[in-house]
C-alpha cells in the first residue's frame, strides 16, 4: 500500500496513517449501535494501531449500565479493542485480499483498571504479537488521559465473508 486510499486516509506520517470513520466503515462490518472505534489516529501495517472511542452520554448502553451511574461495559472496552485489531489487520491484508473478515476467537488476561465514563476518550493502543496463518495474535491496552483503563491479549481469525448465512 503506498499511505493513501482515496476517501478514507490521510498520507503516512512517521507515526502511522490515520484512517477516519469512512476508512472504517469500509474496513471492519460494525455498524451503529455497535461501531466502537471513531477513528484510527496512527496505523503502522503489520505493527500496530491506536483507535480512538469519544464515549458519549448518548451511548445505547449507558441506559442500563447503570441508571444513575453510567460506567462502559468492559466487554465493550475489549470489543473496541478487537475493532481496532481488525482495521490493523484489514489494512495490513491491503485490497488483494478484499472480502476477509475478522472473527473475534479468543481473549487472555483482561484487566479492568477503572471505569470510563461519558466525556472519556479512549486511546486504544493495539500491538500485533504474531500471526500464523489466518490466526493474529494482539496485545493492547486502552487508556483515558493517559492512564491505563484496561487492557487484554486476544486472538482473531481471518477468513472468508460469506454473502448468506441462512
Amino acid at each position: 500500500m503506498d499511505g493513501t486510499t482515496p476517501d478514507s486516509s490521510a498520507p503516512a506520517t512517521p507515526a502511522g496513517r490515520t484512517i477516519d470513520i469512512a476508512g472504517i466503515l469500509h474496513a471492519i462490518p460494525h455498524r451503529y449501535p455497535f461501531l466502537l472505534i471513531d477513528r484510527v489516529v496512527e496505523l503502522v501495517e503489520n505493527v500496530s494501531a491506536v483507535g480512538v472511542k469519544n464515549v458519549s452520554v448518548n451511548e445505547n448502553f449507558f441506559q442500563g449500565h447503570f441508571p444513575g451511574h453510567p460506567v462502559m461495559p468492559g466487554v465493550l472496552i475489549i470489543e473496541s479493542m478487537a475493532q481496532t485489531a481488525a482495521v490493523l489487520v484489514v489494512e495490513t491484508l491491503g485490497p488483494s485480499e478484499a472480502g476477509k473478515i475478522v472473527y473475534f476467537m479468543s481473549v487472555e488476561g483482561a484487566k479492568f483498571r477503572r471505569p470510563v465514563v461519558p466525556g472519556d476518550t479512549l486511546r486504544i493502543h493495539v500491538v500485533k504479537e504474531r500471526n500464523r496463518g489466518n490466526v493474529w495474535k494482539f496485545h493492547a491496552v486502552a487508556r483515558v488521559d493517559g492512564v491505563a483503563v484496561a487492557e487484554a491479549t486476544y486472538a482473531a481469525m481471518i477468513m472468508d465473508q460469506k454473502a448468506d448465512h441462512t
